[in-house]
């Protein structure tokens, strides 16, 4: 099995997990302000983890609910076990599990499933981005007028404010703004040419690594700035490549 099926087949596996208890009383494990962990993400991880671990015993894996494996692997998994677990817990239909492979600081495979509406993207270094085995591509749209943006707001103070301003300022520009609850499938979104951009000032790399490949891989581009004082944390700015996203910043 390659490393891209290996991915893909651990994320359906987790996509399942998630699907069967869907609508179901989820089990919060940790509360905070504009957030939630629920227990069924460490389950979902460890799943994702015994498949991975269990065909590659000597690689990393890092995740949102913490590491596993050989930490001084070159080869590292980065998972994100559900992104949109707000989403997840009242019954919105809209998160995903997230794959991706990094090799000597390199993103080369990354897999997005949603498991509610069954579409799966995969891509690997060199190869074509895909959504259920079609090759895709970023839109061609190359005006905030004609375009569909995606804004993330944050969790802190600060990252709040930022993304409001940028709200406010995108919603005077583009033809329509969205905040789906979801940093991985927003950028899915942008591989296959159903959005145009999308700005956050603060998101984890479980978040975005296969995204980011997925984007760059079908034309778009992945600009991040580490944020000082936050471990693999950065601000984002993810288009497909045409649209004069520099206006809203």
């Amino acid at each position: 099995m390659s490393d891209l099926e290996l991915a893909t087949y651990a994320a359906l596996e987790a996509g399942k997990l998630l699907r069967t208890h869907f609508g179901s009383d989820a089990v919060v494990d940790e509360a905070c302000p504009h957030d939630i962990k629920l227990a069924l993400d460490k389950e979902s991880q460890d799943l994702i983890t015994n498949i991975l671990l269990g065909a590659c015993a000597d690689d990393a894996l890092y995740g949102e609910e913490g590491i596993a494996g050989n930490q001084e692997s070159a080869r590292q998994w980065i998972v994100d076990p559900i992104d949109g677990t707000v989403n997840y817990y009242y019954g919105i239909p809209h998160f995903c599990v997230s794959i991706a492979l990094r090799v000597a600081g390199e993103i080369v495979v990354g897999v997005i499933h949603d498991p509610m509406v069954g579409e799966t993207w995969t891509v690997e270094k060199g190869g074509p981005a895909m959504l259920n085995g079609r090759t895709i591509q970023c839109s061609q749209r190359d005006t905030l007028a004609e375009s569909i943006l995606f804004v993330g707001c944050g969790k802190d103070d600060s990252a709040l404010r930022t993304g409001i301003d940028r709200f406010h300022k995108a919603s005077l520009r583009a033809r329509k703004m969205r905040m789906m609850g979801s940093a991985a499938l927003g950028m899915a979104y942008i591989a296959s040419g159903r959005l145009d951009g999308y700005i956050e000032s603060r998101i984890s790399l479980w978040d975005i690594a296969a995204g980011q490949l997925l984007v760059e891989t079908a034309g778009g581009t992945v600009d991040l700035t580490p944020v000082p004082g936050y471990d693999d944390a950065y601000s984002i700015i993810a288009t497909n490549g045409k649209i004069p996203i520099e206006e809203i910043l």
